[in-house]
């Protein structure tokens, strides 16, 4: 198996055979916490207008998401796994727009396979990959807003290519590197309440889900559901 690693857009764009798109701030720590709460499938869209758009449609019940880390205006909830956490999404299908990972989802247009992936899904998506058995995957950490490297990305990276490779990653050492990053030190700042520090702190239970994100076209639309590992 050979193993690619890539960064922001232009690794979404370059990448090939199976795609792992990651983003753990915080959007695939929040379509995992939104599958454990029992949503039907995710529909993943770059734009805020094309999500209020399918919503207004009927295509899904629900909006999350951000801009800037902040909720859009006419969204249901913001891009957060401590919001989904206490959230009646049983059933429902949920429309998903962000700055990096939906972002790199729509640019992964030469993979033949998908997968969204976070910390929390980072052993499950190494199971369902190797399960698979693909002869090239290409990793991408999207960064902050697809712009700037981010360390919680690269470092989720690394984890689930060590995974791959047969290797145990410590938990404890991925974390404390990750709480030293720049973008760690949005969450629990008084100034921006859109960044909650329970959100980091969910972030960064790794592997605490027991399926993998899957993405798929279904009608013109890329749509996510949970795929046990």
């Amino acid at each position: 198996m050979e193993i690619r690693l890539g960064s922001l857009l232009r690794g979404a764009h370059e990448a090939e055979g199976t795609a792992v798109i990651i983003d753990v701030f915080r959007c695939f720590t929040t379509a995992a916490v939104a599958f454990s709460r029992g949503a039907e499938k995710i529909v993943l869209v770059a734009e805020v207008e094309e999500a209020l758009d399918l919503k207004s449609a009927g295509v899904g019940e629900l909006c999350m998401g951000e801009v800037s880390g902040m909720m859009p205006e006419g969204f249901d909830f913001g891009n957060s796994p401590s919001q989904l956490a206490v959230a009646d999404v049983d059933g429902k299908t949920l429309i998903q727009s962000t700055r990096a990972g939906t972002v790199g989802v729509t640019a992964a247009k030469n993979a033949t396979r998908i997968y969204g992936a976070s910390l929390m899904v980072a052993r499950s998506t190494a199971n369902a990959i190797l399960k698979d058995g693909p002869e090239l995957v290409s990793i991408v950490a999207m960064g902050a807003e697809a712009k700037a490297r981010a360390d919680e990305d690269e470092q989720c990276a690394l984890y689930i290519r060590n995974l791959l490779q047969g290797r145990t990653p410590d938990n404890n050492s991925v974390r404390e590197l990750i709480l030293a990053g720049e973008e760690a030190q949005k969450y629990g700042d008084p100034a921006r309440p859109h960044f909650p520090i329970k959100d980091r702190d969910m972030a960064l239970e790794i592997d605490s889900v027991p399926f993998a994100i899957r993405i798929v076209t279904e009608n013109g639309r890329l749509v996510a559901r949970p795929e046990s590992a």
